[in-house]
């Protein structure tokens, strides 16, 4: 795998994170890589090794709170808060790179997350790579809970809930990433009640993306048995956008995380195509708005 540095990361409100970098030399593009809600830099690490070795510059981090990332575990303020963390980073990136615009891929949360910032930022947003993502998810808190966490809301907003994805089957079938995902002790089992308040407005903000300027091209790709996102709500929603250049790509076997399939190898072709092929055809033009 192409080489990588682990490096601190200091957002404007000063909370120090963790990210991983893949430099090239002369990059052909930029891309920035969000992780999910559970997950950190670390599962994704050879899908970043392989877009670099495609000669792309890649900054993944580890969100606030989640992964490598100890201080405040599970717990984001706000909405916007998580958006100017991703600003941020894609501004880190392109002073990096000397580009006006790079990729941003997000996967299952992060995914959702990208969709949201996007229209924040729509000049410095080249491409948007959708992978799984939480828009319209379909494991949602228990009742009773739900209460808990509006009681939290005023009482204790950083009092932390279990997030319901904590069977690693729901991530994938292949038996050495079940095993890999049991024994992490770098994912995320629990967040915040105001981190969950936070994730729903990121739900309302993606789901508006149609109606930003942004236009830029979109690839979405959806795992055919997943039993986290509803895929037939993502992909109506993908189609009702207004940019001229979206795909949609399946994989009718797959489930959830893509990169943990006992062999991923034509999704990682895909990922990585889809993305150099929007680089090479303009690495310096920022998506256009109307």
């Amino acid at each position: 795998m192409a080489k990588f540095s682990i490096e601190n990361f200091r957002h404007s409100d000063g909370y120090p994170a963790s990210v991983r970098w893949w430099r090239s030399a002369n990059p052909r593009g930029a891309v920035l890589y969000l992780h999910g809600i559970q997950s950190h830099g670390g599962w994704y690490e050879t899908s970043g090794s392989l877009l670099a070795e495609r000669g792309l510059t890649v900054l993944m981090p580890d969100r606030r709170g989640s992964g490598l990332n100890q201080q405040e575990r599970g717990h984001c303020a706000s909405a916007e808060r998580s958006i100017a963390d991703v600003r941020e980073l894609l501004d880190a990136l392109l002073q990096e790179t000397g580009r006006d615009a790079a990729h941003v891929a997000g996967v299952s949360w992060g995914g959702k997350l990208a969709a949201a910032a996007t229209p924040t930022m729509p000049q410095q947003v080249r491409s948007l790579s959708l992978i799984a993502p939480g828009i319209f998810p379909r494991v949602d808190l228990p009742t009773m809970e739900k209460f808990r966490v509006a009681f939290s809301l005023v009482n204790h907003r950083k009092r932390l809930f279990d997030i319901p994805l904590n069977d690693p089957r729901l991530f994938t079938g292949d038996p050495e990433r079940i095993r890999y995902v049991e024994g992490d002790a770098l994912k995320l089992t629990q967040v915040s009640a105001v981190f969950l308040v936070a994730s729903r407005q990121l739900d309302r903000k993606a789901r508006q993306l149609a109606e930003s300027p942004w236009r830029g091209p979109v690839h979405l790709l959806l795992a055919g048995r997943d039993r986290i996102i509803d895929n037939e709500l993502t992909a109506a929603w993908l189609r009702a956008l207004p940019s001229p250049d979206r795909q949609i790509t399946q994989y009718p076997d797959a489930q959830h995380t893509l990169e943990f399939e006992t062999d991923p190898s034509r999704y990682f072709k895909d990922l990585c195509d889809w993305i150099v092929e929007r680089c090479d055809a303009d690495t310096r033009t920022p998506a256009t708005t109307s």
